[in-house]
């Protein structure tokens, strides 16, 4: 029988009630009939259910790693309530009869096939293969890619163009503000950057537009308040705008002297708002196969210049130790539409994915894994991969901070000797008795208090402790925040 987990069947869910509801029928003994195709890779349930007739509900794992469940029933939901509970009842290992593989299902499968290949096809850039394979066939379909090529590199020149005119603007911007100080943003003026922010979008730049939104929030802030924080974050913001601007007009510059206007291996394409694909980033090289990630910690953060709720996942690589991240955006203009993303206790086994460019802790995607229990095994493996040296790390890690562009935070695996109170502040120590002292990073949930509430004194002892790195403006230091607690036993979160 297939292998499945509970946290695979609330990762498929569409809502908490959705699983909740399937957990019901599957230990009231919804079905009157299980069976299963003999390779193993179809289930199928007759249901009970509020209708007349009962409902048929199957789950096809012809891919394990994205099983799809289908059912008779009138719910719109995706799995249903139905579906769920056949995957209770594969999880609680009943009884399956054996069955063929339907003919509808069959056909069903056919179709996604030739989708999923047509897809490929296309995103690839390739033709597809005409059917009666005459030279003439050839011929026209050759023609037609090369027509296609050309109308593609034709519509990435215009676009390019029309950014590099909304980054002329954004720099004039942002020169004028240097010059005249960000005081000059309050009041009424504050309409007129409102305006300027959204015509940036017009120019096919998203992410500056994001950037010089933030700005506005955070002087807006100041005005109100008169914080510092919010001050000292605006010139932060202003700092990256300026170096975004600077960069990418020179980067667009070259792609249009060499006449070279393809994707490539650049972190400022997604910076000025581009939507990589898991096909374009794979024709990159950045691919990883038969990969699996244990996560360590995981938080929901709401970004105001955005307008979204960003779901983060933080990974590690078992065979490597590599910090890898996860990022789920949910607009707030499309809530009800995007999925949340949640907190996943184990192991996912990942047959492809995709790292995107940039440095420090890489994000990385997938569009199917298996989710399996954290085994002893993998909790040493992960300890035995944690860094012990501060004094190596804080030097690599203070590198990539001081590009304006990189994360603010750079997290890792620290294997301390003890962690206690100094003053009003914690502090880690490692066996070489390199100190580090813990601390919030803004905009995260605050942690670090979290240590007095521990229920065992010893997670403070001999451990490894998942951090984040930051350079803390007020004390002008390098400090860390404390995520997680890798035992030899569990992981112990201190973001819930």
């Amino acid at each position: 029988m297939q292998n499945i987990t509970e946290q695979q069947i609330q990762a498929m869910a569409p809502n908490a009630a959705a699983v909740a509801n399937g957990r019901k029928i599957s230990q009231k003994g919804g079905f009157v009939r299980l069976e299963r195709s003999a390779d193993d890779t179809f289930y199928l349930g007759e249901c009970t259910g509020s209708g007349k007739s009962n409902y048929i509900t199957s789950v096809d794992f012809l891919d394990p790693a994205n099983p799809v469940c289908r059912c008779s029933c009138p719910s719109r939901q995706f799995p249903c309530k139905h579906g769920l509970a056949l995957l209770f009842e594969i999880l609680a290992k009943k009884n399956f009869g054996i069955c063929e593989v339907p003919e509808d299902i069959q056909k069903k499968r056919e179709k996604k096939q030739a989708r999923d290949a047509k897809a490929e096809a296309r995103e690839s850039g390739e033709a597809e293969e005409p059917e009666d394979g005459s030279p003439e066939a050839m011929e026209a379909a050759a023609k037609k890619k090369a027509a296609a090529a050309k109308s593609a590199k034709a519509a990435r020149t215009k676009k390019i163009k029309k950014q590099l005119e909304g980054l002329e603007l954004t720099s004039k911007l942002v020169q004028d503000l240097m010059k005249a100080g960000l005081g000059t943003m309050g009041g009424t003026a504050i309409k007129t950057y409102e305006q300027l922010s959204k015509q940036l979008g017009d120019y096919y730049l998203p992410g500056p537009q994001r950037l010089l939104n933030g700005l506005i929030l955070e002087i807006a802030a100041f005005q109100k308040d008169a914080r510092e924080e919010h001050y000292e974050a605006a010139v932060d913001i202003l700092e990256k705008l300026w170096t975004l601007v600077k960069k990418s007009e020179k980067y667009l510059t070259d792609k249009l002297e060499k006449d070279d206007v393809e994707l490539d291996d650049s972190e400022l394409y997604e910076e000025l708002g581009g939507i990589w694909k898991l096909s374009e980033l794979e024709a990159l090289g950045r691919s990883r196969s038969e990969i699996d990630l244990a996560q360590l910690s995981f938080w929901v953060t709401f970004d105001a210049a955005r307008k979204e709720y960003i779901d983060t996942g933080c990974w590690a690589d078992l065979s490597t130790g590599e910090i890898f991240m996860t990022y789920n955006y949910r607009p707030l203009k499309a809530l009800k539409y995007v999925k949340a993303e949640d907190t996943v206790f184990g192991v996912a086994h990942i047959p492809m994915a995709a790292c995107y460019p940039g440095e420090g802790n890489l994000r990385i995607r997938w569009e199917g894994a298996q989710i399996r229990g954290l085994e002893a095994g993998d909790l040493q493996k992960l300890r035995s991969m944690a860094v012990s040296s501060l004094g190596a790390e804080a030097k690599a890690v203070k590198n990539i901070l001081k590009n304006a562009l990189a994360d603010p935070m750079l997290i890792r695996m620290i294997s301390f000797e003890l962690i206690g109170r100094m003053g009003e502040e914690y502090v880690l120590r490692t066996a070489e008795g390199e100190t580090i002292v813990l601390g919030n990073a803004p905009g995260m949930e605050a942690t670090t208090d979290r240590l007095a509430l521990l229920p065992d004194n010893r997670l403070l002892e001999n451990q490894v402790l998942l951090g984040a790195f930051y350079y803390d403006g007020e004390s002008r230091r390098l400090k860390l925040q404390p995520l997680s607690i890798v035992t030899e036993t569990d992981v112990v979160r201190l973001l819930y």
